[in-house]
């Protein structure tokens, strides 16, 4: 039986199709993919992705060979690549399940040619790291790879990609240099023979790259948080449409007076009398501590500060400004909503919405809606 406390977690699958769509038209005539590691950004991978297939998807990225596994049944026909790469030993259920490694490093490109010998030709990628010195061939690579294209010979490469480091910042002048190393990478890679039907895709632009305009686009853009509603022009009006709602409810409701104080460490003191509502969510379901005393949720459209630190399962709000008969226990208060966007959360919490989406705990109720 459903908690009648817990928090709801709404999500609007019309509005990522919606948020799709706008993207892929903003990068056609290149293709649109979609990020759906970490579970879709922690929405729920398993019903987001057959409804971006359903919208004409047909490129998924994952991080890990378990994303990829579990997401296939999902998406039969879609290509599914993974950016960690080729973990040892994972070369047969890359296999069986039809998933595409994305190698990044001399190692790694080993390791699939001697799988090929055993296992037959397949799909792969490649990453070129052009300056986030992360993840990717470095550039003493590249030129191994440029000199000798007899390394990569009998390899049906599906995808050569990199990613910036600096796409939020349109002004960055790192975008610029990151784009002409992958165009260099592009023009000097002698590509093995096509094999019948197959093409090899370059891609660099994620979410907020998009945005940089048609040179960063080439032929596959692959948004992750664009699509689940965090705004990808830094300074800039949100494009994009809001996709989840959190909404906890009130537990109790207590009168409080001068120099009394709420929650642990007694960090928030009332100066006067006022009203504090305890709420059903806490930092196990993703509230960042970081959010005592500094952040708010709405409640019936109203700001109410939270004070006091957030606790594990609880936190505390002054509704002391508010008219009695509009605050009531049982009522739901919207933590992410129409007043308060991911990205505004995540400001007050001093993150970003990647990090917001991705520590939604798993004891919400979760709901799903298709609403355009």
């Amino acid at each position: 039986m459903p908690d009648a406390y817990a928090p709801v977690l709404t999500v609007d699958l019309g509005a990522i199709t919606a948020n799709y769509r706008l993207l892929a038209g903003r990068v056609g005539p290149a293709a649109c993919g979609a990020a759906v590691k970490a579970d879709a950004y922690g929405l729920g991978a398993a019903m987001i992705a057959p409804v971006l297939a359903r919208a004409g998807c047909a490129h998924f990225f994952v991080a890990t060979v378990d994303e990829g596994m579990a997401l296939r049944p999902l998406v039969p026909g879609a290509r599914i690549y993974l950016m960690n790469g080729l973990p040892a030993g994972s070369e047969r259920d890359v296999q069986a399940h039809e998933l595409i490694p994305v190698l990044n490093s001399m190692g790694e490109i080993e390791r699939w040619r001697a799988a090929q010998r055993g296992l037959g030709t397949r799909p792969v990628g490649l990453q070129f790291d052009t300056g986030l010195n992360r993840l990717g061939l470095t550039p003493d690579d590249a030129l191994r790879l440029i000199g000798d294209p007899h390394l990569i010979d009998g390899f049906e490469l599906a995808l050569v990609m990199s990613h910036l480091a600096c796409a939020d910042d349109p002004e960055h002048p790192q975008n610029r240099a990151q784009l002409r190393r992958f165009r260099e990478i592009k023009d000097s890679l002698r590509l093995p023979p096509r094999l019948r039907g197959s093409r090899t895709l370059f891609s660099l632009a994620a979410s907020s790259s998009i945005f940089l305009g048609s040179d960063y686009h080439f032929d596959l853009a692959r948004p992750g948080a664009a699509l689940y509603g965090i705004n990808p022009t830094m300074g800039a009006e949100n494009p994009l449409r809001q996709t989840v709602r959190l909404q906890a409810k009130i537990l109790q409701l207590r009168d409080v007076d001068l120099n009394m104080s709420v929650g642990y460490g007694a960090s928030h003191q009332f100066r006067g009398p006022s009203v504090l509502a305890t709420i059903g969510i806490g930092y196990a379901d993703g509230m960042f501590r970081s959010l005592g005393n500094r952040g708010a949720v709405f409640v019936d459209g109203r700001r109410a500060p939270i004070v006091g630190r957030v606790s594990m399962d609880l936190i505390t709000i002054d509704v002391g400004h508010l008219p009695r008969e509009s605050v009531r226990p049982g009522m739901n208060v919207d933590i992410i909503g129409p007043q308060q966007a991911i990205d505004d959360l995540a400001h007050d919490a001093g993150t970003i919405g990647y990090e917001v989406l991705t520590n939604l705990g798993n004891r919400f109720q979760r709901r799903f809606v298709s609403a355009a």
